[in-house]
């Protein structure tokens, strides 16, 4: 079986193709042409894997790959997937998360028809119109990057229906893990933790600390993008665990896991503030573990717990 992965050197790319590997796949992978060297986070699994340069903005350099690939299940993974810098690359994020979806999903109608997986979030919901969020749940993105993500989601429900493919959408919560980038809040608060603690700097800036989010552990999530290939019927699935957590108990977590309070070090700046907050998010992923079978293992306090674990391991902070 062959699968391409696009961000396959992301936080789930990376996760996905360990996974796909251990499943006997062929596993090809899409990054972007880049000067510096970034495929850190798959470097201990390069030997294994197919990748291939291409960009989600050139359709030149997906059509060269699909031709030569002819994969059988393909997992979008790749975006522009800052909300902040969504909203200061607008224009940049929408080539990427919206039209490279459609570019995506025109390559597997003309190049056999592969299984395709669309990753969706949670951003969908934004201004949620009902707790928790469910696959009915009526979409209201409030960021450049839900706005893109929601015609990527639709483009890919109108392909499925106008052209018989098997196309899905994970509508994915958030997930973290040691590799996740350290521009998300959730690494920025476990990496300065940790270098507090060991005397390297004395104050962490953020935004809001009310905001709720439903925090995952991103190789269990990785595990639904696969499973949602394999069943019979194609369809989109919420993937959360179902439990809600403020910034503020993420802090209490892992400051309070290194033996420190928080509040001594935390500074509420207003850099950190979206134009448009997303207060709540909570998943309902009932139907993923009926139809599924799906069902989250890593609950928050032991999320918490591997991502400081992983960093006092690291030397290097």
């Amino acid at each position: 079986m062959k699968a391409l992965i696009t961000g396959i050197n992301g936080q789930s790319g990376s996760y996905l193709a360990e996974l796909l590997l251990e499943k006997g796949y062929e596993v090809h992978g899409i990054v972007r042409h880049s000067s510096s060297h970034n495929t850190g986070r798959i470097d201990h699994i390069i030997n294994r894997l197919h990748i291939h340069e291409g960009d989600l903005t050139d359709s030149t350099s997906l059509y060269d790959i699909f031709y030569s690939v002819e994969p059988e299940e393909v997992y979008n993974l790749a975006a522009q997937s800052l909300v902040s810098t969504s909203f200061r690359v607008p224009e940049y994020t929408a080539d990427v998360d919206a039209i490279g979806v459609l570019r995506m999903l025109e390559m597997c109608k003309n190049f056999g028809r592969p299984k395709f997986y669309q990753a969706s979030t949670s951003e969908l919901f934004g201004k949620v119109r009902e707790t928790p969020q469910s696959e009915s749940t009526p979409f209201y993105p409030r960021s450049p990057y839900g706005v893109a993500k929601l015609y990527g989601y639709w483009a890919t429900v109108n392909y499925r229906e106008s052209y018989d493919m098997f196309a899905c959408n994970g509508v994915l919560f958030n997930h973290e893990s040691p590799r996740r980038g350290e521009e998300f809040v959730t690494q920025k608060i476990v990496k300065a933790a940790v270098r507090i603690k060991r005397g390297l700097q004395d104050r962490l800036f953020l935004g809001n600390l009310d905001a709720k989010r439903d925090w995952g552990y991103a190789p269990d999530f990785v595990r639904a993008m696969w499973m949602m290939l394999q069943h019979s019927v194609p369809d989109d699935y919420v993937i959360a665990t179902g439990e809600t957590h403020t910034i503020r108990e993420f802090l209490d977590a892992a400051f309070g896991y290194l033996a420190l309070d928080w509040n001594e070090h935390v500074v509420i700046s207003p850099e950190f503030f979206r134009p448009a907050e997303v207060n709540l998010l909570l998943g309902d992923a009932s139907k993923a573990k009926r139809i599924l079978g799906w069902e989250p293992q890593v609950k928050f306090k032991e999320l918490v717990r591997i991502m400081i674990d992983a960093e006092l391991a690291n030397g290097s902070v």
